[in-house]
């Protein structure tokens, strides 16, 4: 096999650094059974980077490349025009030449064919660079195909391709570029074909892009395309859009705008049975490939070719299930309003502190509602537990309900129910702190004793247990620190699912809710419990807050210091305070505060977040807002404002 030529045939997805994402991928839809591709050959990567290697004032251009800014784009333009023109102006070497010409004179050396760019960091799963680097049609001849092969090579340094290199991560030496000749087919319609509905990301639906003439028009935006949705064999939508152009190969070569006859703009440039054909096509590359897939086709003499495939990278990823049924996950972070992903590390500590079947998905935890909304009692439960989601999740979960979206079988019919029974049956549900209420979508609640000191007794415990904690990690570090995390974990679990605590959430929340209906029914009042519990006993959240305003109080005297935190970037701001006025009473206020709370952040749930004693920068926007907005309360008696309540 020829190191530097490659034939479809030779191409599968081990060659990916022989001939880039496009080539591959090319290789594999030839190995398709019922997949029409048009013939070509690949020129490898090896000839690139032979053709780069044997030039020193390319290898100095790159270095210059390397160092540069996506903002410095003037840099980029300039360098990227020269490394174009001298890797165009390089003659192919004798051996490579020979073997290319080998390849055109079995495939025709008279034909019209595609040459197109194809890079190593091309058509990825997670980035796609489609339309980064060149491709050139209707090209004839053995020296015009030659001459264009040059121009796809020299258009890796294209300034889009360069900056999108850089905005991605991407090397610039160690993207190399292999080059595709493919055929070229003459279509009465092209376009894209999505096997996933790009919009709104729906697996199931199927999504054609259509147009009259060459798929340029419509990658380009020359013109608008119809749009076809289908699902399951089933066209479900159409957007036929007035097609007032189209672009055409000419006989010698090239390619030239048309304007379209008046009769034809506004007729579907497929029938249906030719758009249910692609689907079929579509969904068996989607099957070969394993992911949802954004595929070039094109429709000539009433045959379909697929001229390329590649993953589709903007989709959301979601949990993978055993089957293809519909299914509703709901993100345990959201219920925390924390709308961020979680890092690795705080889902790994998350899934451990927890019990049941998490998911994983686009850096988030996901548990599996499907099997609540598939009963009348689940989905009893699931409304009780909505009034305490927050509001973006619960409008969704009613508009999947109003949708029917999943299939409700009644409790009574469960048990008959043939070969559905692995479908509605509930799985053991995952139970982790939600709004402070462990197992809040379902665990069983403990009943609660009438003993007024079951609240102090808890919080007596847990402060024991934290003591207890505090005493036995000192001195641990490395692998044994770890150890230990592990091991303790199991109390953590003991304390947040103790049954006695799980009563008590419940209590409180069922409290609070009853008190915000009833007191927007009776007074027209909203959310008077969530007012009033800001002043309950023991209430952290808000205790935090009139500590912090205490801060401010304290620093309020001193215009200095209050003029220095405006500025203050750096989190060993602490240490200069000492140089004014105040600056070791503003130190020791802050340093109670963080030696007290500074294990909180926002999103704290993710152990991975930086806290407020590792980066004491973060109060001091809070601190400056307390000063600014409030005035300053004094004591009464003894007590400062951080003893009293709201």
């Amino acid at each position: 096999m020829s190191s530097y030529v490659l034939g479809f045939q030779d191409i599968d997805k081990t060659k990916l650094i022989v001939v880039g994402g496009k080539g591959a991928n090319l290789g594999e839809l030839s190995k398709i059974e019922g997949i029409r591709v048009p013939d070509g050959f690949c020129i490898s990567t090896e000839a690139f980077k032979r053709i780069i290697g044997g030039m020193s004032s390319i290898n100095e251009l790159l270095n210059q490349l390397t160092i540069l800014k996506v903002e410095n784009r003037d840099e980029i333009g300039k360098l990227s025009r020269e490394i174009r023109r001298v890797i165009e102006g390089i003659a192919i070497p004798q051996d490579i030449y020979k073997e290319i010409t080998v390849f055109l004179s079995r495939l025709g050396e008279k034909n019209a064919y595609a040459v197109r760019s194809s890079a190593t960091a091309e058509d990825l799963p997670t980035a796609s660079f489609a339309g980064q680097q060149d491709t050139y049609l209707n090209i004839i001849g053995k020296e015009e195909i030659l001459k264009h092969i040059s121009k796809c090579w020299a258009s890796l340094f294209t300034e889009r391709a360069v900056i999108y290199r850089i905005q991605n991560g991407f090397d610039h030496r160690k993207v190399h570029l292999s080059v595709v000749v493919q055929k070229m087919v003459f279509p009465e319609a092209a376009g894209i074909m999505f096997t996933a509905d790009p919009v709104t990301g729906n697996r199931k639906v199927l999504s054609i892009d259509a147009s009259f003439g060459l798929g340029e028009a419509l990658v380009s935006g020359l013109v608008n395309a119809d749009i076809y949705k289908v699902r399951e064999g089933k066209v479900i939508d159409k957007k036929v859009s007035t097609k007032k152009l189209a672009i055409y190969a000419l006989k010698d070569g090239g390619t030239k705008e048309q304007e379209i006859e008046s009769e034809l703009q506004n007729r579907q440039a497929l029938t249906d049975e030719q758009i249910l054909q692609l689907e079929r096509m579509g969904r068996k590359v989607e099957e070969h490939f394993g992911c949802p897939q954004d595929i070039e086709w094109c429709l000539a003499d009433d045959t379909v070719y697929i001229v390329q495939s590649r993953p589709i990278t903007t989709l959301y990823p979601i949990p993978e299930a055993n089957d293809k049924e519909n299914r509703v996950y709901l993100s345990v972070g959201h219920q925390q309003m924390m709308t961020d992903p979680l890092k690795p590390l705080g889902m790994s500590l998350m899934k451990l502190i927890s019990a049941g079947n998490w998911f994983k998905a686009g850096g988030r935890l996901f548990y599996d509602v499907t099997p609540m909304l598939a009963s009348p009692d689940g989905r009893k439960m699931l409304f009780n537990n909505m009034r305490q989601l927050e509001p973006l999740t619960k409008d969704a979960i009613m508009t999947i309900i109003e949708r029917d979206f999943i299939k409700c079988i009644p409790d009574d019919k469960k048990e008959q129910s043939s070969g559905n029974s692995d479908k509605v049956k509930p799985p053991a549900e995952p139970q982790v702190q939600i709004e402070n209420n462990p197992g809040s979508l379902g665990g069983q609640q403990a009943k609660l004793a009438t003993s007024p000191s079951i609240v102090s007794d808890l919080i007596r415990k847990s402060q024991t247990s934290i003591e207890e904690l505090k005493q036995n990690i000192q001195g641990k570090s490395g692998t044994n620190l770890i150890d230990f995390i592990i091991e303790d974990i199991q109390e953590l679990k003991k304390i947040l699912f103790d049954p006695q605590s799980s009563a008590v959430f419940m209590a409180a929340i069922n409290a609070s809710l009853w008190l915000n209906e009833k007191m927007s029914e009776w007074l027209g009042e909203k959310n008077a419990a969530d007012i009033l519990s800001q002043s309950v006993p023991n209430n952290i959240t808000s205790e935090m807050g009139l500590a912090l305003m205490d801060v401010a109080d304290v620093i309020r005297p001193y215009p200095e210091i209050i003029d220095y935190l405006q500025h203050a970037k750096d989190d060993n701001f602490l240490v200069e305070l000492v140089k004014f006025d105040g600056g070791h009473e503003t130190q020791d206020a802050i340093y109670a505060y963080l030696n007290k709370y500074g294990m909180s952040c926002a999103g704290e749930i993710d152990i991975t977040r930086t806290r407020w004693s590792e980066k004491p920068t973060t109060l001091i926007p809070m601190i400056l807002n307390n000063i600014k907005s409030f005035e300053p309360m004094p004591a009464i008696g003894n007590l400062s404002k951080g003893d009293r309540k709201l």
